[in-house]
């Protein structure tokens, strides 16, 4: 999920594993002008652009940073531009580094740094500003200064390569950076003339395009080891010639994992329709079978001359529910492959009362099934309300089933919504025994089921975590309690 470092601005990048070159892409959310910087490469493409859609359209992007021209920080703008389709799209850079980002096959217009007084400042009011940082490590480099929060985006500087790495930097920081920059810095006077312009900023928060990010306490030191440092160290044959293996590993790797992903693509596209179709075969099963039970119980009254019209009336009213719920089903799930859905702020309660309704749980416990609620009605989040009851309805009719399976009486399903600090919490706990511990991993697996082909597809619950982290951004897991077992939802975009 993204990480929100700011207001308003989120680091959407990946921990490639084994890897000491972690690239970071930032965006900036700014309504139809939001602003992706250095977005990476491909290796990153798919994990940034879902990061990115779970926090905004991805045509709000106006604005895409580049603050130099390598591949590992540019390479994916071409894919990316082809995503955002908008004609007004600019690339902010250098005038010496346009030149080059264009071999990318970049489409979209340049807006220069350097032709614009070093600054950007969109209709809004949202400005960042640029410093010229030439030769660090390239002719053209700058870093971009957000003054509001006091943001740093600083590019190459204050990058590190170390596999031990840590999303915030800590005391330790330049011990990990310093090898970096001894590399790829050209000389101490070149490098010290771009910190000099640094250190006269106010920042909170520094975010390179590599190693860790650095807060406000370490900012001051870490300068100060950095203009100490002998750079542009001399690179031996022996290294020369390991360097230049390392390069064609990279990119056998590169070429793997075009391929591999033009093959997952492939797959992706023929299996979509069958995967739509199993879900929305999971989504309709009990209230199909809850309506076929209501059809053969009205069927049996009316034969016998028991059957009331109040009890038509009340019957027909929960059948008409179900038919709603399917139907909206059928809806989410061709919106599911939409780019582009239309969320709001909507009532959680609303949400699970919607969920109970759909799988007959009775709050009055006129059931076999007790429901005790202890709910905050107050509490609400942005998203899609028929997605989020899809979630609940997958987690309470797998409690019904297994009351089903196991012949259970009397059992008690403990509904509590709750704000805790700044997240949403919602748990769903019931005491049927709880979850087989060798099944208890494997629950939120692709097609895992316990049950009978009839009965389930191994789908629920995969699809239900699917919703809750990519499109909420938020966690859903399940543990094994006292004599059951509970569901648990954080929510960290409450409002």
């Amino acid at each position: 999920m993204p990480r929100e470092i700011a207001d308003n601005i989120f680091w959407v990048g990946m921990h490639l594993e084994n890897d000491p070159f972690q690239c970071h892409p930032y965006f900036i959310e700014n309504g139809d002008e939001s602003i992706l910087i250095d977005p990476g490469s491909m290796l990153e493409f798919d994990e940034t652009i879902k990061k990115v859609k779970s926090i905004a359209d991805i045509r709000s992007i106006k604005y895409i940073v580049l603050h130099h021209q390598d591949p590992d920080l540019a390479a994916a703008v071409p894919e990316i531009e082809k995503l955002i389709d908008r004609d007004d799209l600019q690339i902010v850079t250098h005038s010496r580094m346009s030149v080059l980002i264009k071999h990318y096959l970049v489409t979209s217009s340049y807006y220069e740094i350097d032709k614009h007084n070093n600054s950007l400042l969109t209709s809004s009011g949202f400005r960042l500003q640029f410093l010229t940082t030439p030769y660090c490590h390239s002719p053209g480099a700058f870093v971009s200064y957000e003054p509001k929060s006091k943001t740093l985006f600083s590019g190459d500087i204050f990058g590190g390569i170390e596999e031990s790495w840590e999303f915030y930097a800590d005391e330790s920081y330049f011990d990990k950076a310093k090898q970096f920059h001894q590399e790829y810095m050209p000389s101490r006077d070149i490098f010290n003339y771009a910190l000099k312009k640094i250190e006269a900023l106010d920042i909170n928060l520094i975010a390179p395009q590599h190693g860790s990010i650095i807060k406000k306490k370490y900012i001051k030191d870490l300068i100060k080891d950095m203009k100490n440092l002998d750079c542009g160290l001399y690179i031996e044959e022996k290294y020369n010639r390991e360097l230049l293996d390392t390069i064609d590993e990279l990119q056998i790797k590169e070429k793997t994992i075009a391929q591999r992903d033009r093959q997952l693509f492939a797959q992706s596209k023929r299996a979509e329709i069958g995967e739509m179709i199993g879900n929305i075969a999971h989504q309709w099963r009990q209230p199909l079978t809850i309506m076929n039970t209501i059809v053969a119980i009205m069927d049996e009254k009316n034969r016998v001359s028991t059957l009331t019209k109040e009890e038509i009336a009340e019957k027909l009213e929960g059948m008409q529910k179900r038919i709603l719920y399917m139907s909206d089903t059928i809806e989410d799930f061709m919106n599911y492959y939409k780019p582009e859905k239309k969320e709001s702020l909507f009532s959680i309660s609303e949400a699970i009362h919607r969920s109970l309704d759909i799988v007959s749980f009775s709050v009055s416990g006129e059931s076999n099934i007790k429901i005790h609620l202890d709910i905050d009605d107050s509490l609400e989040i942005f998203g899609l309300i028929n997605e989020f009851v899809q979630v609940i309805v997958s987690i309470l009719s797998n409690i019904r089933d297994v009351i089903t399976q196991k012949s259970l009486i009397n059992k008690t399903v403990s509904i509590k919504l709750s704000k805790q600090q700044k997240s949403i919490i919602l748990s769903i706990a019931d005491d049927c025994g709880g979850i087989d511990a060798q099944n208890l991993s494997k629950i939120f697996d692709p097609y895992f089921t316990t049950k009978h082909q009839s009965m389930g597809t191994g789908l629920g619950l995969y699809i239900a975590r699917m919703i809750i982290e990519d499109n909420l951004g938020a966690k859903l897991k399940a543990e094994n309690i006292f004599n059951g077992a509970k569901f648990t939802i954080e929510i960290n975009n409450a409002r």
